[in-house]
């Protein structure tokens, strides 16, 4: 039955997820496979609210299968309770996985969950993720943010405590958030060595991000900011299996090159059923501070035309601002440290245009 099963698995791994480059097997979405006596039973676990996706891949599986066991002796399921996590990131006690996608469990407290996401690395997202919860924090809500960037968080720096440990709490398996400019915040770059490269296979950045929100004490919040990392990957396959994601927020450039990364951006979020919140445009212009002239470094206004042709509400322009690089690098987000500023006015604005768009979404 062993040798089965193993078969069963290498057969599995030719059925790719929809939208991504993984195979159903290496993304996790393969909970089990049990054989016996009556035919093979299969665990898949997707995302809520997604039978169409479901269907597509149960139609891919039993094809792949097809030429070891007949279409009628093939069974799908959710599973009803996940093993223990045998990566440990915290220091505490292996995590227990719950039951299904958009898990409540892990994050119970918190009413609404927005990933910021972009397409191509480089174009300001952490800065968007950073100020965004900043200024939704300035507009009276409780608001945390968790770095989801794995590979390269930055929220450590941009938030001025670099190089800091977080505390665990009284039970000593959780640990406590940091807080500064009125939310909490916490970052895989708080449990490793700065100097320290993270290679892990994408099994390994699942449970990782699984115990970030499940073993932080979040407490009870209006807003959780997720800083997802670049591209259509692990992490964002995670967390749109493991979180019920409210909106996501796509931030790009005006390049052609950004730009086209956005759309494979919406796309994925598109196939997973998270609601796209909108598009942002970042580094959009320059404005001289001393004659106020713009200069459109990047180009101007390919981020709104593109969620125009996308059918999804363009959120805001963010310009090129040497002060929102500098506050970032120091610690000190714009919105906080100089809330009067045209770059800081455009993010508040952005904060409103987020809840307005949750809040329609919510009914």
């Amino acid at each position: 039955m062993q040798e089965n099963r193993e078969q069963l698995l290498d057969r599995l791994r030719a059925v790719v997820y929809p939208g991504f480059t993984r195979d159903i097997v290496t993304a996790g979405v393969v909970r089990d496979v049990q054989v016996g006596s009556q035919g093979v039973v299969i665990q898949l676990e997707l995302p809520a609210n997604s039978d169409l996706l479901a269907a597509k891949i149960q139609s891919k599986v039993v094809e792949v299968l097809s030429a070891m066991i007949p279409a009628d002796r093939i069974r799908f399921s959710t599973p009803d309770a996940a093993a223990a996590s045998s990566l440990n990131v915290l220091g505490s006690r292996p995590s227990v996985a719950r039951a299904g996608a958009a898990d409540p469990g892990l994050i119970p407290e918190v009413r609404h969950v927005v990933a910021v996401a972009s397409g191509k690395g480089g174009v300001g997202k952490s800065t968007v993720a950073v100020n965004l919860a900043c200024a939704l924090a300035q507009q009276g809500h409780s608001v945390g943010l968790l770095d989801a960037d794995v590979y390269g968080p930055s929220i450590p720096l941009m938030m001025g405590i670099p190089g800091e440990r977080p505390r665990l709490d009284a039970s000593g398996k959780r640990l406590i958030p940091f807080e500064r400019y009125g939310i909490r915040f916490m970052s895989l770059g708080f449990l490793v060595e700065q100097e320290t490269a993270v290679i892990w296979r994408g099994p390994m950045v699942m449970k990782a991000l699984e115990q970030l929100l499940r073993d932080v004490v979040w407490g009870a919040l209006d807003y959780l900011v997720l800083d997802l990392p670049p591209g259509t990957g692990d992490a964002q396959l995670t967390l749109t299996q493991r979180v019920r994601l409210s909106g996501a927020v796509i931030v790009s450039t005006p390049q052609d090159v950004a730009l086209a990364d956005a759309v494979k951006g919406v796309a994925m979020f598109r196939k997973v059923n998270v609601p796209i919140l909108g598009v942002v445009e970042n580094m959009s212009f320059f404005e001289c501070p001393h004659c106020s002239e713009r200069t459109e470094v990047f180009g101007h206004g390919g981020a709104k035309e593109r969620a125009a042709k996308l059918e999804v509400p363009f959120l805001a322009e963010i310009a090129l601002d040497p002060a929102v690089r500098e506050t970032g690098d120091a610690g000190a987000p714009i919105v906080d440290s100089a809330p009067d500023s045209t770059a800081a006015r455009a993010f508040a604005r952005l904060a409103t245009s987020v809840g307005e768009k949750i809040a329609a979404l919510s009914g």
